[in-house]
């Protein structure tokens, strides 16, 4: 390799690098957003006179309006690459979160939380499309650091809920609208150097006479494959939908903890979760995402099966460890499925982030049902043996996922 080429690389290399990092702040700011949505249950359940069960809806229609339109949206752009679009969605986002902090009825609440999500919905699959492009082969590492920050902005929502929007009230949501319109502003960056990188490949695999070709695999295990897959997904998101919609008040109920107690507490189990996403993404490049899976599934099962019998304290304890362990399970859920289809990641992106939207809301309304008719704790007690899908894990179809680093 001459330095004009080594040279070459480290530019490149560079920027990929602040692409990824980019993104990963965009990713930071989408969620943020989305995290405000169940932060602020516990307030307009006062408010409004809701029961769980009407909470669960708002859940599901916030999901669902993230879940439906994103495989779709994956499906077209892998086709037609549109890293604009990340900003259309951007503004759909900023038009509901502005709708949530000034809505008057229930009504008005659901159209809102629909907004972000068909704002999300726009984002994800072709955000996740420039982070594998811009991995450089290290896809557990790109997906790493993506998905740390959309963990960090899940874990800030009930932070700033506690800090800002509990003082304040349902208004001071408008507040956050600086963070859709730096987001837009990342973003407008982000396809621009993402497009430059698309043709700088492109011209290199045309000089080079080369093209890329992922490893097909029979229809029969990509079926499996997705199918096992989605059953793993559906365990962790139902687990963590318990606690994004109803920690706060299975800890307010148990413990006769204050509301802002509460959002710390959510903001703890939260946050473990960006330090456990790229935990995982780096040690699924090294020892392979298969092995990631099973541990991140099914290996918090003890730690779960004692929560509902700790103290407050070690309540606390046991969240952080669970979602440490958890929260890899998504960014190796979503390498596996690339890896099974490699010349659909939009659809694919689109498919399991979509998933992600819909199985939780599915969940939240579950969730909010059981709560009513059984109490909280005991809800608790039942999602305490939802890792134990993880041993659905056994029927993935092996393939050799691992890179050299």
């Amino acid at each position: 390799m001459t330095l004009a080429d080594a040279q070459t690389n480290a530019g490149r290399q560079t920027a990929y690098i602040a692409t990824l990092v980019t993104l990963s702040a965009t990713h930071l700011l989408n969620d943020l957003i989305q995290s405000l949505i169940p932060a602020i249950y516990p307030i307009i359940k006062s408010s409004y006179a809701l029961d769980f069960a009407q909470i669960g809806v708002i859940a599901l229609t916030f999901q669902l309006a993230g879940a439906l339109l994103q495989p779709a949206v994956g499906y077209y752009t892998d086709r037609h690459p549109m890293p604009y679009s990340t900003v259309v969605g951007m503004t759909f986002t900023l038009a509901g979160l502005l709708g949530l902090a000034f809505a008057k009825t229930y009504g008005l609440l659901l159209v809102s939380v629909a907004s972000i999500g068909i704002g999300s919905s726009i984002f994800h699959p072709e955000a996740t499309r420039m982070a594998r492009n811009a991995s450089g082969g290290r896809q557990g590492l790109a997906q790493g650091i993506f998905q740390v920050g959309g963990q960090a902005g899940g874990a800030l929502g009930p932070l700033f809920a506690a800090l800002v929007i509990v003082p304040f009230g349902q208004s001071s949501l408008a507040w956050f609208s600086i963070a859709p319109l730096l987001a837009i502003s990342l973003m407008l960056w982000t396809a621009g150097q993402h497009s430059a990188l698309r043709r700088q490949s492109a011209t290199r695999r045309s000089g080079s006479g080369t093209t890329i070709k992922g490893v097909t695999h029979s229809p029969a295990a990509v079926a499996v494959g997705l199918v096992v897959l989605t059953l793993l997904l559906f365990s962790k998101n139902a687990y963590i939908e318990s606690f994004r919609s109803f920690y706060t008040f299975y800890l307010i109920d148990r413990f006769k903890v204050p509301v802002q107690t509460s959002q710390l507490m959510l903001f703890l189990f939260l946050a473990a979760s960006a330090v456990g996403a790229l935990v995982g993404g780096i040690l699924g490049d090294r020892i392979g995402r298969y092995r990631i899976i099973w541990i991140s599934i099914l290996g918090p099962l003890p730690f779960t099966l004692l929560l509902p019998y700790a103290d407050f304290f070690w309540t606390g304890v046991l969240t952080v460890v669970i979602n440490l362990i958890m929260a890899s399970a998504f960014a190796a859920i979503l390498i596996y499925a690339m890896e099974l289809v490699p010349s659909h990641i939009g659809m694919i992106g689109g498919l399991f982030y979509g998933l992600t939207f819909g199985l939780g809301g599915i969940a939240a309304v579950i969730l909010g049902k059981l709560a009513d008719t059984i109490g909280i704790e005991s809800v608790y007690m039942l999602c305490s043996f939802l890792p134990l899908m993880g041993l659905f894990a056994w029927f993935l179809p092996r393939i050799d996922d691992r890179r050299s680093i």
